[in-house]
């Protein structure tokens, strides 16, 4: 097994990657402690079989520059191969500003291919590589050195059976026609916005129950000071308050620290200091703010009268084109987006691209009363009207 620990053995293995046509990759992380992923171990292997074809990069050691791999990672001569990509393509983006191009993740390739619903890598291992997984070192700490040979077989097996996953599956994709398919997947996972998070923004994920927009106007200057105070001291924003808490404190409205005391959800940490003046200062401006710059609930949707009966052919039209076309019923279409069909909206990511061709054709007829469904020797069928 080699081991890059250098900047010198990290550029001449990278200039050798850059004459192949492909390269696996996986990365080893920790990210309980800290907002972003603290990277450990990257695994790298080239076509073919040789003991030098497969190497682990260690960036824990001898202050490795990583610019040689962050090159690679941006040759677009160099197909990059990844597994469930998004964790991985986010660590190279935040840490050498790249995103890996092209990219080919076979997660997203295996659902086009008809696997199922986000097949796991040891999956793919044991039906496409036909070998066997030896996951006895999936929890290890991988900031702690030395790594034991063990770990190191682990760590390797990431990418070497990762070679035959993916020639499988791109010559599927070829045969079948549906490489297409597979770069409008991918087109989100190489978009920045995909890994970039802008505090303003952040109260989106919380989930509220009212729409009052003063509440809204707390959970957003909160939510955008937890964010921005979580990026800039590394923390997770869970060591800052936690979404509970959050909503604890739009509701209670605390103007003092002794207010903050009787916070039933606030960590004991966040009581005083830096976070207790950041959540005050959160609270005073968002009180401060006029009526009419409150935020304004999106209430597109609140009125839908969503046609249950309809909903239900929808899902079972949508199953039955899933099993036609033998791809993932969940990267058609989403229940919300049946949902929202059975409702009369027509925004639905199921209605363009080659969705609308599997299945947004045929959903937008049923919707419509142009077509209705049969069963057919133990299949749906559709019918015309």
């Amino acid at each position: 097994m080699i081991t890059i620990t250098t900047t010198e053995g990290l550029a001449a293995f990278c200039e050798r990657a850059r004459a192949e046509p492909y390269v696996t990759v996986d990365t080893e992380f920790l990210r309980e402690r800290t907002y972003y992923s603290k990277l450990c171990l990257v695994q790298v292997a080239l076509p073919g079989e040789g003991d030098d074809t497969a190497v682990l990069i260690d960036p824990l050691v001898n202050e490795m520059d990583l610019q040689p791999l962050y090159n690679l990672m941006a040759d677009e001569s160099v197909i990059k191969v990844f597994h469930a990509a998004r964790q991985d393509v986010e660590i190279f983006f935040i840490d050498g500003g790249v995103i890996p191009t092209p990219l080919f993740d076979t997660q997203v390739a295996a659902m086009v291919a008809g696997f199922g619903e986000q097949v796991g890598y040891e999956t793919l291992v044991r039906k496409i590589a036909k070998a066997n997984l030896d996951k006895s070192s999936r929890f290890t700490d991988w900031s702690r050195r030395p790594l034991t040979d063990a770990q190191k077989t682990y760590a390797l097996a990431d990418v070497t059976h990762l070679r035959v996953i993916y020639e499988f599956l791109a010559a599927d994709l070829e045969k079948t026609g549906r490489r297409a398919w597979l770069d409008e997947e991918i087109a989100t996972l190489t978009d920045p916005r995909t890994y970039t998070t802008r505090p303003e923004d952040a109260w989106r994920r919380v989930k509220t129950r009212t729409n009052s927009g003063r509440f809204m106007a707390l959970v957003q200057a909160l939510a955008a000071f937890r964010e921005g105070y979580a990026q800039t001291n590394n923390v997770p924003r869970s060591r800052v308050f936690k979404d509970d808490a959050l909503i604890e404190l739009a509701s209670t409205k605390p103007r003092n620290e002794k207010d903050l005391g009787r916070s039933r959800l606030l960590l004991r940490e966040a009581r005083k200091g830096d976070i207790a003046a950041g959540i005050l200062e959160a609270i005073n401006s968002a009180l401060a703010l006029p009526s009419d710059a409150l935020p304004k609930p999106d209430k597109s949707r609140d009125k839908l009268q969503v046609n249950p009966a309809l909903a239900d052919l929808l899902r079972v039209l949508l199953k039955a084109k899933a099993e036609q076309a033998g791809v993932a019923q969940k990267l058609i279409a989403t229940s919300a987006d049946l949902d929202g069909l059975a409702a009369g909206l027509r925004d639905s990511a199921a209605l363009s691209g080659w969705r609308k061709d599997v299945f947004g054709s045929d959903a937008l007829d049923l919707c419509d009363g142009k077509i209705g469904l049969r069963a057919d020797k133990g299949r749906v069928v559709t019918v015309s009207l």
